[in-house]
């Protein structure tokens, strides 16, 4: 979870600190701001997933581990979508 989490947060504050033309200070509190639950949701929900079907294992050659990969994918994209969506309703506050 750590490096999923870390990895996000590296590349969006880069993005956002050449986009917007803002100190690396900024764009990481805008990023950490912006979506760090939503991306600590996905992480959780993807590893739960893929740990309760895998068992932790990879197997290139097995089509269950990819059956597996798509499925904890989807619940990665599922479990934050409803705090996603209140947050652009009831907040008004677009992640990007």
């Amino acid at each position: 979870m750590v490096a999923g989490i870390s990895t996000s947060l590296i590349l969006e504050t880069v993005l956002l600190q050449r986009s917007m033309g803002v100190s690396y200070v900024d764009a990481f509190k805008a990023a950490m701001g912006m979506s760090f639950a939503s991306m600590c949701a996905m992480e959780l929900a993807e590893n739960a997933v893929d740990w309760h079907l895998t068992g932790g294992q990879v197997a290139f050659q097995d089509p269950n581990f990819w059956l597996a990969a798509a499925a904890s994918t989807a619940a990665g994209f599922s479990v934050p979508l409803p705090y996603n969506y209140w947050r652009l309703k009831a907040l008004g506050k677009a992640c990007h």
